[in-house]
């Protein structure tokens, strides 16, 4: 079972990145499930038609009965077991302490025996690496970090320091950092400055998702690019790039 937590700017595409991802993993008949670690609750919209799902910490503010994986989950596109954490009512509360709630309710309905996965994807808020949004990485969930960036100056500033938090996280035998993905934005001499950044922190740059105006056709009709066309030149991107993370 390969456990892989997606972090990033806020802004960056990490939703997009890890949906489209998910969806390449289905098709390659992988058995997935992607856990969406966002109080916005909008991870796994493109793997459900569109459609919001309702979170795991609205589910508990209402008192509903969380009996079975099925009254926190929807099942999306390739069968992509979809969650998500969500957060406090905004302004009340920290939005950590959903991941972490929604992990402890996961981990007694028994997730990964139940469903039995062969991939797992965390799609985790924004440059934070503290208290719940630590958990992927922290607790022993995830075995690797993905981090998604542009080479836009700000992007690549967040990168440096989530890379150097699940650097502090990894001596104490956490999750380590697989590499980086470049999703780009289409600035000056945008590869160039993605390696030199890899390569000062000897990091891989595992994947080059170009900008592509069917992945923003793909989320206007609620898909992702790999459920819209898999033969399109961007799905075959996030097919390959899946193939290169199970190596």
């Amino acid at each position: 079972m390969y456990k892989l937590a997606i972090y990033g700017k806020g802004g960056i595409g990490k939703s997009t990145m890890t949906g489209n991802l998910a969806a390449a993993f289905s098709f390659l008949g992988k058995k997935v499930i992607q856990i969406g670690c966002d109080p916005k609750a909008d991870s796994t919209m493109n793997l459900l038609g569109g459609r919001p799902l309702v979170p795991v910490m609205d589910l508990l503010r209402d008192d509903k009965d969380i009996d079975s994986i099925e009254d926190v989950s929807a099942v999306g596109y390739g069968g992509v077991v979809c969650i998500e954490t969500g957060g406090p009512t905004p302004g009340v509360g920290c939005a950590g302490r959903g991941i972490i709630a929604t992990f402890n309710i996961l981990k007694s309905l028994e997730l990964v025996d139940q469903i039995k996965p062969d991939v797992i994807l965390f799609d985790v808020l924004g440059d934070v690496v503290c208290g719940g949004f630590a958990a992927p990485i922290r607790e022993g969930y995830a075995d690797e970090v993905m981090i998604v960036t542009s080479g836009e100056k700000m992007a690549l500033y967040a990168a440096d320091n989530i890379n150097r938090a699940v650097k502090n996280f990894q001596d104490r035998s956490y999750a380590g950092v697989r590499g980086i993905l470049l999703n780009k934005r289409n600035v000056p001499d945008e590869d160039e400055k993605v390696a030199a950044f890899a390569r000062e922190r000897d990091l891989s740059v595992v994947g080059r998702i170009p900008r592509s105006d069917d992945i923003n056709r793909a989320e206007e009709e609620g898909k992702t690019v790999i459920e819209m066309d898999p033969t399109l030149e961007i799905s075959r991107d996030f097919i390959e790039l899946a193939e290169r993370l199970l190596k």
